[in-house]
């Protein structure tokens, strides 16, 4: 792939997740790359991230141990843990901003599959990987609005992330936790690029009230729409496509105006497997590994693998909003830590 704009018919949107618990790595080898272990540190989908494991066993002469938290969980982890790394790989996170955030920390080596090694940083308007190889995309998210199509019409669905201070909503919203999820920090940030901070937090202060639970998880306020629990949820389009899809009483609105990004996967620096690492992202955007990414309706990023979910690159990348990464990697911190300060 040499240009997104050649794979835009081709993408569409998919949904990713993770599964399990991890325990340490052990090696074999002096330099840890032969130590037939991977260990996994992902905040998606349980399930979705159980069977991108067993594809790769089943794959590879090699065992994958799963650590499942929240985003912001495990970046603490990764930082607790960065004299003695117990992890090999980080795929996922709600999109770019945490691992953008994660660049300085020392957390993240540097690694650019062969796959992705003519892709330019940025794509359509898309950044789809960094620029020193911190990370490298795996697919496609686009936040918006879940919406329970039993409570609430495709019409009255809100449109834009003003509309979701209606009155109406009272009581009826969720969205999760900025402190602990990399979808709501996105949401946060996202706003704040748009706004300004004064006005976003006035925004947010408006739309807390309109709140009925922010969960921790990215995913709990689709889940929670799907079971009729909330009217409206904040997530990522492919966690409603993939409710939906089991017959839940769910879709899925794109914003006017929204964050539109890649969901990335990079080695962990000084991990005990650093070639295992490495192996599992090409696993990651190999036709193998899409292919998994893609039955959980996540967009794909290799154009051999067909998705499943009814948007496209071609037909969201006009709603994208510019990501200003610098200030993102300045901010990031300071604005969790103030929403817990304000919310918490």
């Amino acid at each position: 792939m040499k240009k997104l704009a050649g794979l835009a018919a081709s993408i569409v949107l998919v949904l990713g997740v993770l599964a399990g618990c991890a325990g340490d790595s052990s090696g074999s080898g002096d330099d840890g790359k032969n130590s037939g272990r991977i260990t996994l540190y992902s905040p998606e989908t349980p399930d979705m991230t159980k069977e991108l494991k067993q594809k790769y066993e089943e794959l590879n002469d090699e065992t994958v141990d799963v650590h499942y938290a929240g985003t912001n969980v495990l970046v603490n982890q990764m930082m607790a843990e960065k004299d003695n790394p117990k992890a090999d790989v980080w795929y996922g996170g709600g999109g770019i901003l945490p691992f953008e955030a994660a660049v300085d920390k020392g957390i993240i080596g540097s690694y650019i599959p062969d796959f992705a090694a003519d892709w330019d940083v940025v794509e359509n308007g898309i950044k789809v990987k960094h620029e020193d190889g911190k990370y490298v995309g795996v697919e496609i998210f686009v936040l918006g609005f879940a919406y329970n199509t039993e409570l609430v019409s495709e019409e009255e669905a809100p449109k834009t992330w003003e509309d979701l201070l209606d009155p109406k909503w009272k009581g009826k919203i969720q969205f999760s936790n900025p402190a602990a999820s990399g979808t709501a920090t996105l949401m946060v940030m996202s706003q704040m690029m748009q706004k300004g901070e004064d006005e976003a937090w006035k925004y947010f202060d408006k739309l807390a009230e309109q709140a009925n639970s922010t969960p921790d998880s990215g995913s709990a306020p689709t889940k929670a729409v799907s079971m009729g629990e909330a009217h409206i949820g904040v997530g990522f389009d492919f966690m409603a496509y993939e409710l939906k899809a089991k017959g839940e009483s769910v879709d899925f609105v794109v914003p006017d105006k929204t964050p539109i990004l890649v969901n990335p996967a990079s080695i962990v620096e000084g991990g005990p497997n650093q070639e295992g690492g490495k192996k599992f992202i090409d696993f990651l955007l190999s036709k193998e590994g899409q292919q998994v990414l893609a039955n959980w309706y996540h967009i794909p990023i290799n154009p051999e693998v067909e998705s499943k979910t009814p948007l496209s690159l071609e037909s969201v990348k006009s709603h994208a909003v510019d990501l200003d990464i610098d200030w993102v990697n300045e901010n990031y911190d300071r604005i969790r830590n103030e929403w817990k300060e304000k919310f918490q």
